[in-house]
C-alpha cells in the first residue's frame, strides 16, 4: 500500500513541501494530497500590490503540479484529529468527506490579527488574505481625492502597505500609527532611508501610538487622540489559524504546534507543522518569526526529515537562520536590512533602487520555486522502507 500523506495548506510552505516531497520520494510508494481552499498559489507577499490595482500572476495549483505525483483537492479544512489520523474538509459543492494519512503536514498558516482591539473586525481592511487585499483593492478604488487613508502597524507589512498606497495613489493622505518608532529595529542606515522614502511620499507618522478603537471615519489612539480615517488598513500581526488548537496536538497559549528541530510534533510524530503554523526555535534560542524567510526553508527541513524517515535514510542537519530582511518601499524604492542569524539587524543595509531590484529577485523566486516544485532539485527519489522494517534515524538537528 501507497504511504498517505497530505499536506494542509498550498501557501509557501505548504505548496513547497509538497514539491519538496514528491522529488524526494518514489512515486509508486507515496500518494501525496495538497489540500487548499481556493484554486490558485496566492503570492502573499505581494498582497499590497493587489491591494492597490496591480495584477498578480494568477498561478493554478492543477497546472503548478501537474504531472509532479501531487493531488491537489480543492477543500477547506474543518478539523484534524490526529488520534484517528484523519482530516475532516468540505469540498467545492459543500460535501463533507473525510481524509486519512499516514502522515500530515500542517500548513495552513495565519490570518489578520485584529488584537482585540474594538471596531477592528467592523471597520478595518485587512491584507492577509486574497479576499481581503481585493476588498481593499475595490475601497481604494472608490475613495475620493484628498481623503484620508491610515495603516495601523509598523512592521514589514504595515511599511509595505503604507508606501504602496501613497505611491500609487499621491490623492489620498496617507498615515502610518505604529506602537513604537518608525522601523526602531532597523540599523541606523536603514532607519534613515524609510526616513527619507516616508517623506519623499508624504506619509505622517504616528509613533508611539497605540491605536485602542476604530471608527468608520477615525482611528483612536491610547492617549486620546482621533486620527481622521476614510479607510483603515489593519497590519498589527498575525493570527495562527484556530484549528491546531482544538486538536490533542501539544500547541502554545496562541495556538502554534510544538515541533522539533525537523517540524516533528514532539506529541504525534506522524506530524510535522512548518511556516506561521509553527513554534520552531531558531539561532539563540528564539523562537521563528512568522515569514517566508523562516518558514520555506522549514518546509525544505520538514520534507527531507519525512522523506529520510520514510526511506532509512539520514535526517537534514541545516540549521535555520536568517540573512536579511527585504522590504518593498513602492516599486521604486527599497531596503534591505542585513541580520544577524538571530534576526538582530546589523550596521549593513542596501537601499534605493537596487534594494527594490533585490526584493523582486527575491519575491519572483520564492514564486519560481512554488510554481515549478520539483525543477531546480537533484532527483533523488527513493523507495519506502516497509513499515515493519522501518527505523526511525535519531534526530541529528537543531532549529
Amino acid at each position: 500500500m501507497q504511504h498517505r500523506i497530505i499536506v494542509l495548506g498550498a501557501g509557501y510552505t505548504g505548496a513547497v513541501a509538497a514539491g519538496r516531497l514528491a522529488r524526494r520520494l518514489h512515486r509508486d510508494d507515496v500518494a501525496i494530497t495538497l489540500v487548499n481552499d481556493e484554486p490558485d498559489f496566492v503570492e502573499r507577499v505581494r498582497l499590497h500590490q493587489l491591494a492597490v490595482g496591480q495584477g498578480l500572476k494568477p498561478r493554478p495549483l492543477g497546472e503548478m503540479f501537474a504531472g509532479t505525483g501531487v493531488e491537489p483537492r480543492l477543500a477547506k479544512v474543518t478539523g484534524v484529529d490526529v488520534d484517528r489520523k484523519a482530516v475532516a474538509v468540505v469540498d467545492a459543492n459543500g460535501d463533507a468527506e473525510e481524509l486519512e494519512y499516514d502522515t500530515l503536514v500542517y500548513a495552513l498558516g495565519s490570518g489578520w490579527n485584529d488584537q482585540g482591539v474594538p471596531g477592528a473586525a467592523e471597520h478595518a481592511h485587512e491584507i492577509a488574505s486574497r479576499p481581503g487585499a481585493l476588498r481593499l483593492r475595490d475601497r481604494l478604488a472608490d475613495l475620493g481625492a484628498g481623503r484620508p487613508v491610515v495603516v495601523v502597524g509598523g512592521g514589514l507589512t504595515g511599511l509595505e502597505a503604507a508606501t504602496e498606497i501613497a505611491e500609487a495613489r499621491p490623492d489620498p493622505a496617507v498615515a502610518l500609527v505604529t506602537r513604537g518608532g518608525l522601523g526602531d529595529w532597523l540599523s541606523d542606515k536603514g532607519r534613515g532611508h524609510l526616513r527619507k522614502v516616508f517623506g519623499k511620499l508624504d506619509i505622517t507618522v504616528h509613533e508611539h501610538a497605540a491605536v485602542t478603537g476604530v471608527e468608520a471615519d477615525r482611528v483612536t489612539t491610547a492617549d486620546g487622540k482621533d486620527i481622521p480615517a476614510a479607510v483603515t488598513v489593519w497590519t498589527t500581526g498575525f493570527a495562527v489559524h484556530p484549528i491546531a488548537r482544538a486538536t490533542a496536538l501539544e500547541v502554545t497559549d496562541t495556538g502554534l504546534i510544538v515541533v522539533d528541530g525537523t517540524m516533528r510534533s514532539v506529541s504525534h510524530p506522524d506530524v510535522y507543522a512548518v511556516g506561521d503554523a509553527a513554534m520552531a526555535v531558531g539561532p539563540g534560542g528564539k523562537p521563528l518569526r512568522m515569514s517566508c524567510a523562516s518558514g520555506i526553508p522549514a518546509a525544505w527541513q520538514a520534507a527531507d526529515a519525512i522523506a529520510a524517515r520514510l526511506t532509512g535514510g539520514k535526517l537534514p542537519n541545516t540549521p535555520i537562520r536568517y540573512v536579511n530582511q527585504c522590504v518593498s518601499l513602492g516599486r521604486g524604492e527599497g531596503l534591505i536590512q542585513y541580520v544577524t542569524a538571530d534576526d538582530r539587524a546589523v550596521n549593513a543595509a542596501l537601499t534605493g533602487r537596487l534594494a527594490a531590484l533585490y526584493k523582486e529577485v527575491v519575491c519572483k523566486g520564492a514564486a519560481w520555486g512554488v510554481a515549478n516544485p520539483t525543477l531546480g532539485l537533484p532527483v533523488r527519489r527513493r523507495r519506502v522502507v516497509r513499515e515493519a522494517t522501518r527505523t526511525d534515524p535519531a534526530v541529528e538537528t537543531s532549529a
